[in-house]
């Protein structure tokens, strides 16, 4: 009997591919210029967008501008056409739904190269909302042997979790969805066993067409009949057997009374073809074994090869989007679906198109060599926080809007490369800098004790939970008698390390010292008075200092040096004792095992460093605390489910770190997501010595790209910090702030922070000048402003507007950034700033750059230089501002 046969679609018809290369290297270009969104679709405009848009007329919504078009789009185009024929011209009578899908097999868990495949074919669906795009997800569940209800429930909360936070397809017809059945994509789960019968079908028509012959060659026959890359195979013996007789044998192998083995059906095609997949493929094969979803219903499954295309057809799917190692297989697939379609069996014919599956330096993303690291117990299961599965990733605590953007960074290619770990570690930094709420952490707890805390009264500091986000609301963070600090936010110079240092603290070093200041940040300056040390080790174990009363909330008394170093703090008797898993890269080396031939052998053995004497603020475990207790309550069913990982925070001066699933009201548990910069980036190259006739950095004449980036790298932006700011008391358009740059003294020390005089009079609020990051040009020559010296100057962007009408906001930099730091364009060599800007030709130089200085349309700072656009960035991501786009810099 044949299978229940599908609704018809108006589908596409099939035609080859060839990769667009320049359409897909300008929309990279566009996509690395503009930076990619973490929600929604973020991509470039690349050769999978355009094979669609030109063969259904639909345009895509929400791609990437990537500017004027060019001689070599008109290129491009016609190559595009040339290599797919008539089919690619536009399609106008084409009506959609323009339909994609992810149809992984529920054979193990998902990696992040899966992550890929779902990000992208989610996105093209809603890139294409004229053609009411719509993305499936469907289990292809052909070989019980390896497959399990644990992979099928793991794959779906893995595709729900990494599309958390966008707008699911919804399906107005579909009445049945059930919660286990729910997700991000269009209609209910679907999985090739619902097609089965069909399948079947499909078998017995290509049987009765002459298309397929039941065959009882070997395995090792069949190998050896099938011939090589430079030779033909040979046909099979019982290649001409009867039409009857091969419908008996298929309809006694789906009856169960051949043992596994003895008979398959394969496809008669042609044995001399050079591509080995259409050498009369194995199409079924006998598995007496039970199937996860059909029980015992069969004892026939068909191969991948076969069933896929067949799915995809029945579903309505037009485009079928897979990684490259598909790509000769699309003969073979492009063969079934003509044939099915002919026989009436589904009303669609896909088309499927290939592109670059993705490969990550610094792990493994073989199923072979993950179920080693998994099986030997060199991680503590699939979802350790160090694995590359989706459920380890989770668990560490990257944000899905992070793992998103790192593959909408990577974009679209047919070209395979294998992608810096870091790039994906920048993303989640970007990502949870504007999400996670900051907090006091000290890793390694010191004991301070203030001598003249008056009585036991406590005193509570309301400081804002992220500096950028006034909607997150204050934290409460209690002061007291007792504290505790960082271990290394003191230098004992009389201690061992003293001794080992030669009795001075370390170039650069601002932090507390015997007999020393440091401010705690939001509340007093203290001085260390006395060191209380182990009798046995000489290390201290308690500081006793003085607390300055007058120098609350930031305060520097009138007359007095301003205190340069600023560092954590946690009240102790307040405190929450919490576990912290420092994790970090789980291999040591770019491709594990390409050098060593074995990939256990280059483990990273400090991937993980577990911290137990770990004290966070208080609010860090009330947010925990009520987060276990949603969990436990669980969600309903509109709404996404509730992750451990979802509470995020940045422990200042530390890291991003997420709440661990493991964790109890009574143990809590924090894992390190990424430090607050890269750690792994290679050293900066040490600066040559200028050789006699060198050329130097002065502009050539007649201008030129090189010149432009030659200027660009003269000036000296760097990150720094307002540390005040008020009136200028001569001009009430002016402003005056107090600048920490980063400056040292010839001896190493931290130097007074530089004066700036700014226009920014009743543009920005004082108090949110204060403590605020900001990017600054730290060698103009210094100029007088109504009498008043100006050492820097900041960078703001500004919508353009004159006088009162006129928004300014400044630069934003992440707050893991040191003072200082010489911030970088991106794909350019580093700065090598002049040391001051005094000339009139030197100071031509800032006038160019700042020409080409603006905001994008994502609100991303960059440097445009004709068709090249470069992002300006520091070690913690790109610089930013919170409102303005498409704005100017100056």
């Amino acid at each position: 009997m044949m299978g229940a046969h599908p609704q018809r679609h108006r589908c596409l018809k099939p035609r080859n591919l060839m990769i667009d290369i320049m359409i897909l290297l300008l929309g990279l270009l566009a996509f690395v210029t503009n930076g990619g969104g973490a929600n929604g679709f973020a991509y470039a405009p690349n050769f999978i967008t355009k094979i669609i848009e030109q063969s259904t007329g639909i345009a895509p919504v929400g791609l990437l501008d990537v500017g004027q078009k060019t001689d070599d789009d008109d290129d491009d185009e016609a190559a595009t056409t040339s290599d797919n024929n008539s089919d690619v011209i536009m399609n106008n009578n084409f009506q959609g739904p323009i339909t994609t899908r992810f149809p992984p097999e529920p054979n193990g868990y998902l990696h992040l190269g899966h992550a890929k495949a779902v990000s992208f074919n989610f996105a093209v669906a809603r890139a294409f909302q004229g053609g009411n795009g719509r993305c499936h997800m469907r289990l292809d569940d052909t070989n019980p042997t390896k497959e399990d209800e644990e992979y099928v429930q793991s794959i779906l909360e893995d595709v729900r979790w990494i599309q958390q936070g966008l707008e699911p397809f919804t399906d107005a017809d579909t009445t049945a969805t059930t919660a286990e059945e729910s997700g991000p994509w269009y209609g209910n789960v679907r999985k090739t066993s619902d097609y089965f019968q069909l399948i079947y079908d499909a078998a017995v028509y290509l049987i009765k067409t002459g298309d397929a012959f039941v065959d009882e060659l070997t395995a090792e026959e069949m190998r050896e009949y099938r011939g090589t890359l430079t030779e033909p195979g040979k046909e099979s013996p019982w290649r001409d057997r009867s039409v009857e007789e091969n419908l008996s044998l298929f309809e006694k192998m789906k009856n169960g009374e051949f043992e596994d083995g003895k008979y398959v059906l394969r496809a008669k095609i042609d044995m001399s073809s050079p591509n080995l997949n259409m050498r009369d493929p194995v199409l079924y094969r006998i598995k007496h074994e039970s199937h996860q979803a059909t029980g015992d219903e069969w004892c026939i499954y068909p191969m991948y090869d076969f069933s896929h295309p067949i799915a995809d057809a029945v579903e309505g799917i037009t485009h079928s989007l897979c990684t490259l190692e598909f790509e000769d297989h699309r003969p073979l697939y492009d063969w079934t679906a003509e044939r099915v379609l002919k026989a009436g069996l589904v009303a669609c014919q896909p088309r499927q198109i290939e592109f670059s599956r993705l490969n990550l330096k610094y792990t493994v993303l073989s199923k072979r060599k993950l179920i080693k690291l998994v099986e030997d117990k060199y991680v503590n299961g699939w979802d350790d926080p160090r694995m590359p599965t989706l459920s380890g990733v989770r668990r560490r605590g990257m944000p899905p809007a992070a793992i998103r953007l790192f593959c909408e960074r990577m974009g679209i290619s047919k070209s395979d490369s294998n992608i810096d770990f870091n790039i994906m570690e920048d993303c989640a930094r970007e990502v949870l800098d504007d999400e996670s709420p900051r907090a006091f952490a000290i890793l390694d707890p010191l004991k301070v004790t203030i001598k003249n805390w008056g009585g036991s009264d406590k005193e509570d500091f309301e400081v804002p939970r992220h500096p950028k986000r006034d909607e997150l609301g204050e934290r409460t963070v209690p002061f007291g008698k007792s504290l505790y600090i960082e271990r290394s936010d003191f230098f004992d110079l009389e201690g061992p390390e003293g001794e080992a240092n030669g009795g001075k603290a370390p170039k650069g070093f601002k932090r507390l010292l015997p007999g020393g200041k440091v401010r705690l940040k939001y509340a007093y300056v203290i001085s260390c008075d006395e060191v209380v040390r182990d009798p046995r080790t000489n290390e201290p174990t308690e500081l006793q200092c003085t607390l300055y009363p007058e120098t609350r909330a930031g305060v520097t008394p009138e007359g007095e040096a301003r205190v340069q170093g600023i560092i954590q703090w946690v009240e102790a008797s307040t405190a929450a004792r919490v576990q912290v898993m420092q994790y970090d890269r789980l291999f040591k080396v770019e491709e594990p095992g390409k050098e060593s031939g074995e990939f256990t052998d280059d483990i990273n053995k400090e991937s993980l460093r577990v911290m137990n004497n770990v004290v966070v603020e208080p609010s860090v475990a009330m947010d925990a605390l009520g987060l276990i207790a949603r969990i436990r309550k669980g969600s309903t069913s509109d709404e996404d489910k509730l992750y451990h990982s979802a509470l995020t925070y940045q422990f200042e001066r530390s890291g991003y770190f997420a709440l661990d699933s493991s964790s109890t009201e009574s143990n809590l548990v924090f894992n390190r997501v990424v430090t607050l910069r890269d750690t792994w980036a290679a050293p900066p190259k040490s600066k040559q010595p200028k050789q006699k006739n060198q050329q130097n950095n002065s502009p050539k004449k007649g201008g030129g790209q090189a010149a432009i980036l030659e200027d660009a790298r003269r000036v000296a932006l760097r990150a720094g910090t307002i540390l005040e700011a008020g009136p200028h008391p001569e001009a009430d358009s002016l402003i005056v702030c107090k600048l920490d740059c980063g400056d040292t003294n010839e001896a190493g020390e931290a130097a007074e922070p530089r004066t700036v005089v700014a226009g920014l009079a009743g543009k920005i609020p004082f108090d949110k000048l204060t403590n605020r990051k900001v990017v600054c040009i730290t060698n103009l020559k210094p100029a007088k402003m109504r009498g008043i010296e100006s050492g820097a100057m900041l960078l703001a962007a500004s919508d353009g507007k004159e006088g009162d009408e006129e928004t300014v906001e400044l630069l934003d930099v992440p707050d893991s950034v040191p003072n200082g730091e010489l911030l970088s364009f991106e794909n350019m060599e580093p700065c090598e700033p002049d040391g001051m800007l005094k000339s009139k030709g030197a100071l031509k130089v800032w006038d160019r750059v700042k020409a080409k200085l603006r905001v994008d349309e994502n609100g991303e700072a960059i440097y445009q230089d004709d068709d090249v656009v470069r992002k300006i960035l520091t070690s913690a991501g790109p610089i930013k501002v919170e409102s303005l786009k498409q704005s100017i810099i100056g």
